[in-house]
């Protein structure tokens, strides 16, 4: 509840920025409906509005959510008993908040063995978090045609991750991770296409990945 709570007023402002950058309300709620990935469809958004290449859009989306291949391979041996049909299913609600709800008590419930309602944890998270994306998807469509177009409301994306990463913070390397990238991204900001948010991912991961191997 506490997720859903922070994440409808980003459902709403997705759709204001959506229709800001020309997507039309239909295609504002087709994205929530079949994306379903906040930061992808906001990105998706702006480089709508800008004009970008579609191969660069797809590229750019693609790259922002291949994150999620790690938090599928993360609950991938929890989830392993499952049929295919429940396996697609909750990789489709998989998502960051559902995610951080879902994997500590999944984790929890693994002493002793796999419990064979894990999946129901991160399936009432995700669809949760689901509904809740529908309809402040809805309300932003519906308010977004009411505002003025040079609003500004694209801050509430940072804001957001920022309010999820922090929290996950619990060692050096994941703190100078965290530092490396918000530096390079900021450094970097001036680029097109967001390409700075893209370099400073990869200069996080690289300076996390160096720390932990040198911590081993």
């Amino acid at each position: 509840m506490p997720l859903l709570l922070g994440v409808a007023p980003f459902g709403v402002i997705y759709g204001v920025v959506a229709l800001q950058s020309g997507i039309s309300p239909l295609a504002a709620m087709a994205m929530s409906s079949i994306v379903f990935a906040g930061s992808a469809q906001f990105l998706l958004a702006q480089l709508v509005g800008a004009g970008a290449p579609l191969l660069l859009t797809a590229g750019a989306v693609g790259l922002v959510n291949l994150r999620h291949a790690l938090y599928s391979a993360s609950v991938a041996p929890i989830l392993a008993h499952l049929p295919r049909r429940w396996k697609v299913l909750l990789a489709y609600l998989l998502t960051d908040e559902a995610y951080a709800a879902a994997i500590p008590h999944m984790l929890a419930g693994r002493e002793g063995g796999n419990s064979p309602h894990a999946h129901w944890i991160l399936f009432g998270s995700g669809f949760g978090l689901w509904s809740g994306w529908q309809v402040a998807t809805l309300a932003g469509v519906l308010i977004g045609a009411q505002l003025p177009a040079d609003l500004g409301l694209d801050f509430a994306l940072p804001l957001t991750f920022i309010a999820i990463v922090v929290p996950m913070i619990d060692s050096r390397a994941l703190l100078a991770s965290a530092l490396t990238a918000g530096a390079v991204a900021v450094v970097l900001a001036a680029l097109p296409y967001k390409l700075g948010l893209f370099v400073a991912a990869l200069a996080g991961l690289a300076v996390g990945a160096l720390l932990t191997r040198n911590a081993a």
